[in-house]
């Protein structure tokens, strides 16, 4: 086999650090050449409401911003590998994407 990219995708980067360190250490228990995590630039998606959609009072605004962080992590394509990062219990803020090259 070749090379397994795993990228993960998490608002919140300590979830997604986490699962980078599990992957980290699956690799090296069992001897796998791995690389990462490689930290993307963060995405910011932020909107600008009004408090007060009515035409009467002050004109407030709130910001709300959501933050997308991701990594990167590369192992050797081993079926033991990956079958053991498949068996990762992982959060609901995480997504995870594993693509072979």
């Amino acid at each position: 086999m070749g090379k397994a990219i795993i990228k993960l995708v998490s608002t919140n980067p300590k979830d997604a650090d986490a699962i980078a360190k599990l992957i980290k250490s699956i690799a090296a228990s069992l001897n796998l050449k791995s690389a990462g995590p490689i930290p993307f630039p963060t995405r910011r998606i932020s909107q600008t409401t009004r408090k007060c959609p009515a035409t009467r009072g002050s004109h407030t605004f709130e910001k709300w911003e959501l933050r997308v962080h991701k990594r990167l992590v590369e192992i050797e394509g081993s079926e033991q590998a990956l079958r053991q990062v498949m068996r990762i219990p992982v959060p609901d803020t995480v997504q995870i994407e594993i693509s072979l090259a």
